[in-house]
């Protein structure tokens, strides 16, 4: 069940998340890449608040018959 965001949206989201928290262990360790929790956890849960809030959704509708 795809909620609004697509798979390509998601794949990148983890990618992103993923990279903003290794640089909390390696890199400059700072704590700001700890905020890469936010697109790991959407891309998980497969629904972004802000998408919804500006009526973006970047999954494929199912069609009805």
């Amino acid at each position: 069940m795809c909620k609004n965001l697509g798979t390509l949206d998601r794949v990148l989201r983890i990618v992103i998340g993923i990279v903003l928290i290794a640089l909390v262990f390696v890199g400059p360790q700072t704590p700001w890449g700890w905020i890469g929790i936010i697109p790991l956890a959407t891309a998980l849960i497969g629904w972004c608040p802000l998408y919804r809030l500006v009526g973006l959704r970047t999954c494929s509708v199912p069609k009805q018959s």
